[in-house]
């Protein structure tokens, strides 16, 4: 046990880690943020204008079969992965600055 807290102790041991480990992970975080959101751009350029929505509410227009079961098409799908991606974009930004908060108190 003594072994242990002494190397828990041990501040280079430390910066090490934080040294040699944070700085490719901050870059692999970086990469994947901007895969996400290249993809997330491409997505919402693909999805299908719905400007009638709203209207057709007023207007009292009964929903079709198709729009009841959109989930499953392609503009549902699109959605998933809009959703999925921006998701994605938030925890690694978020990671990504809290691990460079960690880095500069250490």
């Amino acid at each position: 046990m003594n072994i242990l807290s002494t190397l828990l102790a041990d501040d280079t041991l430390k910066s090490d880690f934080w040294t040699s480990f944070l700085p490719p992970f901050r870059w692999v975080l970086f990469a994947i943020i901007i895969l996400c959101s290249i993809t997330l751009i491409v997505t919402i350029l693909l999805q299908s204008n719905d400007a009638n929505n709203g209207i057709d509410a007023v207007m009292g227009k009964q929903e079709s079969y198709y729009s009841q079961n959109k989930g499953s098409s392609r503009d549902g799908k699109l959605k998933l992965v809009t959703i999925i991606m921006s998701s994605i974009v938030l925890v690694c930004t978020i990671i990504y600055f809290v691990t460079e908060i960690f880095n500069k108190t250490v």
